[in-house]
C-alpha cells in the first residue's frame, strides 16, 4: 500500500491511500481527485490522467514509455516530469510520493 498526494493548481492537497498492484490514475479516480478524468480508462490512448511527478519521485517511477512518450508530446503543457498516471503503479516503493495535476485539466 502507498500514500499519494495529489497536489491540484490551486494548492489543494489530496492524500490518498492506494492498493499495490492499481494505477496512480485509479487511485486518483477511486477517490474522486479532481482534474484526473481518465477518458481513455487507463489505456494510455489519451492523456486526461496527466500529472506532473516531483522531482525527488522520478527516479523511482523512471521515465515514459515509447507510447506514453507519444501521448505526453501531445500535451500542450507538458514538463520534464510529466508522466501519465495511467502508466504509473502502484507498489511499495513510491510510498510518500507527490504529485501535481496541472491547470488545464481542470
Amino acid at each position: 500500500m502507498a500514500k499519494i498526494t495529489f497536489i491540484t493548481h490551486d494548492g489543494e492537497k489530496h492524500s490518498v491511500d492506494a492498493d499495490n498492484g492499481i494505477s496512480v490514475m485509479n487511485a486518483a479516480i477511486d477517490n474522486l481527485v479532481p482534474g484526473i478524468d481518465a477518458d481513455c480508462g487507463g489505456e494510455c490512448s489519451c492523456a486526461t490522467c496527466h500529472v506532473v511527478v516531483e522531482d525527488k519521485w522520478m527516479a523511482v517511477v523512471g521515465p515514459p514509455g515509447d507510447r506514453e512518450e507519444s501521448m505526453l508530446d501531445l500535451n500542450p503543457e507538458r514538463e520534464a516530469n510529466s508522466r501519465l498516471s495511467c502508466q504509473i503503479p502502484v507498489t511499495d516503493d513510491i510510498d510518500g510520493i507527490v504529485v501535481n495535476v496541472p491547470e488545464f485539466q481542470m
